[in-house]
């Protein structure tokens, strides 16, 4: 994984910083909050709700830090998979201003040729902006194209193919078609929806159609069989920290300096990989002497609760620092020693 790049969260917030010039506080905030009651999946395919630069720059200083660390999170479960893997080129699908091209590059060096597709231009327009101020050499080469997102759309071949917080935007027909192509034209497909309820589902359908269309699962699933959630009953989520910014705390009120993301995800891939022996798939709970950990095991084990007590010695001390989203047991060099 990068660990030197200059892609950071820090970064992006910087750039974010001037956007909201000249633009009132009370537009800024009103402008987000009809934009969050409005964007997700009730607008048709063909008339963008980002009308203009005011729309698009409110919208990303609110949105793009938490969509940038909800697909980090999700990229990290696919390096963790494929240690060995670099993707060489990027396509991402409804990307707007771009923030999985900013966590895409968080994660791997480059070199790298990346596209970004969307159907509202003024989006793009600001992506461009924003990678073209960045000191990423892969950020600023980008290329930004207009494209109806839905039926019909092809995808040039890409290394990784990534899909986030757009499929429920779409008809179920035209969210098909995405993951269809996106299975076709990827290597490696990564999928990031809300942490909800609904959001599960879609990934949990995309879920399988990139199985049937031949790819395995990298993350988080430890396999490709069938999910073990009972549907209605639960959902598959994970939770990614996001500082939050001045625009944040307006539009929500509140004095946390920080709110939890929730995200649903899912990577597959064409290529070889090693999925986690399980997934810790709620926030671990620490009692005295003992740590509690809800599991996603291999096939066929399902969903477990391992109780870790002060005998089992490092692995102990390992859960009690364990954080959701995480495998389980750690690496053997993590608790060595």
């Amino acid at each position: 994984m990068n660990v030197s790049a200059p892609t950071t969260a820090e970064a992006l917030r910087s750039a974010l910083a001037g956007l909201l010039d000249g633009l009132p506080p009370k537009q800024a905030a009103a402008a987000v909050e009809r934009l969050i009651a409005n964007y997700r999946g009730r607008t048709p395919t063909d008339a963008p709700v980002l009308r203009d630069r005011s729309d698009v720059a409110a919208y990303a200083a609110y949105r793009m830090p938490a969509t940038f660390e909800a697909v980090r999170s999700a990229l990290a479960g696919l390096a963790e998979a494929a240690p060995q893997w670099t993707p060489g080129s990027h396509v991402d699908v409804g990307g707007g201003t771009g923030a999985a091209t900013w966590a895409v590059d968080a994660t791997w060096d480059g070199p790298r040729t990346t596209t970004v597709l969307d159907w509202a231009e003024p989006a793009l327009a600001l992506g461009r902006e924003l990678a073209g101020a960045s000191a990423s050499p892969v950020l600023r080469s980008a290329e930004w194209r207009r494209a109806v997102i839905g039926s019909g759309i092809a995808l040039p071949e890409a290394d990784l193919v990534t899909v986030s917080y757009v499929l429920g935007e779409l008809t179920p027909e035209a969210r098909r078609a995405v993951v269809a192509e996106a299975a076709r034209a990827g290597q490696a497909v990564v999928l990031i929806e809300p942490g909800t309820p609904e959001g599960y589902l879609r990934i949990r359908e995309a879920r399988d159609q990139l199985i049937e269309a031949g790819l395995h699962v990298a993350a988080p699933c430890p396999h490709d069989g069938t999910c073990p959630i009972e549907v209605g009953r639960d959902w598959c989520h994970f939770a990614a920290r996001v500082s939050r910014s001045s625009l944040h705390r307006q539009v929500k009120g509140g004095s946390l300096p920080y709110e939890d993301e929730k995200f649903s995800y899912v990577a597959a891939t064409r290529f070889p990989v090693e999925p986690v022996p399980s997934r810790i798939t709620r926030k671990p709970q620490i009692r005295k002497g003992l740590v509690l950990l809800d599991l996603c095991g291999p096939e066929g084990e399902g969903l477990t609760r391992s109780t870790v007590t002060k005998r089992h010695g490092d692995l102990y001390k390992a859960a009690r620092d364990a954080e959701w989203g995480e495998q389980w047991p750690p690496p053997a060099e993590d608790t060595a020693g």
